[in-house]
């Protein structure tokens, strides 16, 4: 079971980057998240939200197994928060999806409010996988309003595709 836990909490082995470990959790988000762009929203989200309970149930017992609550293997946070990044754009194309990588680990590494006070404040598979829906949800705010400003479509159009 263990193995199990460790599998979905590292991604599929993306935690094990020497580098850049979160990133790489992420980058293994992209083409989950383009591979399901026909979903609706809501069947979208409903994947958000099963990847989220799922990590936080592997994440909790990958981190008791490690002996460290928040390893930096477990990168099965990143996989959950840059789905809701995406969840209100078109996942169709590359660039909302590159766009949506960039935005999500801005603000999962840079922390603002309340997202440092989750990653402090909440204990076990919970706090481990809230701060990054934190970041998440305001990258998915983010996403929105450089969908409706059409700043997506400039840039879409600047990358020729």
């Amino acid at each position: 079971m263990n193995a199990l836990a460790k599998l979905v909490a590292t991604a599929l082995g993306a935690g094990y980057s020497p580098y850049a470990p979160g990133t790489c959790g992420t980058a293994v988000a992209i083409p989950l998240a383009w591979a399901l762009a026909s979903l609706s929203i809501w069947q979208f989200g409903l994947v958000a939200v099963a990847v989220t309970l799922l990590g936080v149930a592997c994440a909790e017992r990958a981190g008791r197994a490690w002996g460290v609550e928040d390893d930096q293997r477990i990168v099965i946070d990143e996989v959950a928060g840059y789905l809701f990044t995406v969840l209100p754009v078109d996942r169709s194309g590359w660039v909302p999806l590159v766009v949506g990588a960039v935005v999500f680990r801005a603000l999962d590494i840079g922390k603002p409010p309340p997202i440092r006070w989750l990653d402090e404040h909440v204990p076990g598979g919970w706090g481990v996988m809230l701060d990054d829906v934190a970041a998440g949800v305001l990258g998915a705010g983010a996403m929105l309003l450089l969908d409706r400003t059409g700043a997506l479509a400039r840039l879409a159009e600047l990358a020729g595709s």
